[in-house]
């Protein structure tokens, strides 16, 4: 008889992930569009934003299913996960960690665009990587 503690939490991640894929999804559809207008913008944002705090979310509680513990921010599960080689790019990682706050600030054009180049060029990229990883781990 399998731990059930073990089962929840490997039912945890992968019910994490699912919600992650359905975020990713969305913010695929938005980095589609080659130009945005102020609305789209603001939706590919906020899909970042929700894809972001899956991800690290996700990579928690996958973190924890592998056995690891101690996590008291999402930086700290950023690194951790770097060095199991669950993510690569662990500085575009941590830097997605540090600009995320200015997302908040859409109503500004020239920060709006600059979030929206850094989510194209550096912060996509690295999120698609990870569900295409994740989704590998939970086929297995």
């Amino acid at each position: 008889m399998q731990n059930t503690q073990f089962q929840d939490s490997d039912i945890r991640w992968k019910q994490r992930f699912t919600n992650l894929e359905r975020a990713f999804t969305n913010l695929e559809s938005a980095v589609a569009i080659s130009s945005l207008d102020i609305l789209q913008r603001a939706g590919m944002i906020q899909f970042f934003n929700l894809a972001f705090e899956l991800s690290w979310k996700t990579l928690k509680d996958l973190l924890e299913y592998q056995g690891f513990s101690g996590f008291d921010s999402p930086r700290s599960v950023l690194k951790q996960a770097f060095a199991v080689s669950l993510i690569q790019r662990g500085d575009v990682w941590l830097d997605c960690l540090e600009k995320r706050n200015l997302s908040s600030l859409v109503y500004d054009e020239a920060i709006a665009q600059q979030v929206e180049n850094a989510i194209r060029n550096d912060y996509f990229p690295v999120i698609k990587a990870l569900v295409e990883q994740l989704w590998v781990a939970a086929s297995e």
